[in-house]
């Protein structure tokens, strides 16, 4: 099928448009090519046959219109979208602008096209989110896709929203949507201001590895390319109408995570003397810091037969040595605004 996949320079979105691309898909990349994104990303693709690029904003309904009538896509998978919380903290209006107004732009483009086109039956729209939608649990219990929407900060809050679109969009229009929300992803191109690069890098600078409060917030790990799969497959087995979680099944506190790394670090890069998890360093608190994610993964598993192929362990390892291996990708990325300070300390 040929695939028009939104913020496919971006992290996830770019693990999934070399994924199509491998596996035969034509791929319409969209991206604006804001902060987060490199189109070093998809460089490995970027000649093949089946691959088109096109900078645009989601917001912008014309440029939108143009891109659908010109490429004629048979699906639509949407990640692109503002995603750090702490940038959310600092300036929640971008996250507003792109995930909620952006989201509904290409919500009517796609349903104009669709309506346009006769209304194909094999037309899916793949909206994907994050489980941070669902809030913050206590020490045991699980998100299924059940779960009551509780957010906690402005991105979250953002992403809610646009998931209700969505859902809007199918319910009330008619549009085949499919949704899914996911745990936290890590992997190779992952932008150095989340956890995984932040302390890869700081080690190898010699700086603190920061860790907020006292590490003990849980999250659920997914490695990029089994996310990459798990997208690919709902778009084109998901029942319509219906959400999906997708999680790791690798829980860790985020001390456990770090020490990890340091652990992966302290053989594949070691030091004249000591641990990298010498330096990590406890700091302030996020605030509004959600204690703990864990998402139930029976849905995906039982309808459609997907697991995670990779532990957290194994998935660290690589990034590490991608990490190691690519620091012509990274060190360019690090002079981008805001890379390397601490963000989300205005509230």
């Amino acid at each position: 099928m040929k695939i028009l996949i939104t913020g496919g320079a971006g992290f996830i979105g770019s693990a999934v448009v070399r994924l199509a691309v491998s596996r035969g898909h034509g791929v319409v990349n969209l991206d604006a090519l804001t902060y987060a994104a490199c189109l070093d990303n998809v460089a490995g693709v970027a000649d093949s046959p089946l691959y088109a690029f096109e900078q645009a904003d989601i917001r912008d309904r014309a440029a939108l219109d143009r891109i659908f009538a010109a490429h004629q896509p048979d699906a639509v998978m949407h990640l692109a979208a503002e995603s750090h919380v702490d940038r959310s903290i600092d300036g929640p209006g971008d996250f507003i602008s792109t995930n909620v107004t952006g989201t509904y732009e290409l919500l009517e483009a796609a349903r104009a096209y669709w309506v346009g086109r006769g209304r194909p039956e094999g037309f899916r729209f793949h909206h994907i989110s994050t489980d941070e939608v669902f809030g913050s649990l206590g020490a045991t219990g699980q998100f299924t896709e059940e779960t009551p929407y509780d957010p906690r900060s402005p991105y979250s809050a953002s992403k809610a929203a646009s998931d209700h679109l969505v859902q809007a969009w199918h319910h009330t229009f008619g549009l085949p949507v499919v949704l899914t929300n996911c745990s936290n992803n890590y992997g190779p191109f992952h932008f150095p201001e989340k956890l995984v690069p932040v302390i890869i890098l700081n080690a190898l600078a010699g700086k603190p590895l920061p860790i907020y409060g006292n590490g003990s917030n849980v999250r659920d790990w997914l490695f990029v390319e089994d996310h990459a799969d798990a997208l690919l497959l709902v778009l084109e087995k998901g029942v319509l109408g219906r959400s999906y979680n997708i999680g790791g099944e690798n829980e860790r506190t985020n001390l456990e995570l770090v020490r990890t790394l340091c652990a992966i670090l302290d053989e594949k890069r070691p030091l004249a003397q000591g641990s990298y998890a010498d330096q990590i360093t406890f700091v302030t608190d996020r605030p509004g810091h959600d204690a703990r994610y864990a998402i139930d993964p029976s849905r995906i598993r039982d309808e459609l037969g997907w697991r995670p192929s990779v532990t957290v362990e194994e998935g660290l390892a690589r990034t590490v040595e991608w990490y190691l291996a690519n620091e012509d990708w990274w060190r360019a990325l690090q002079e981008r605004q805001g890379v390397g300070q601490r963000l989300g300390v205005k509230a």
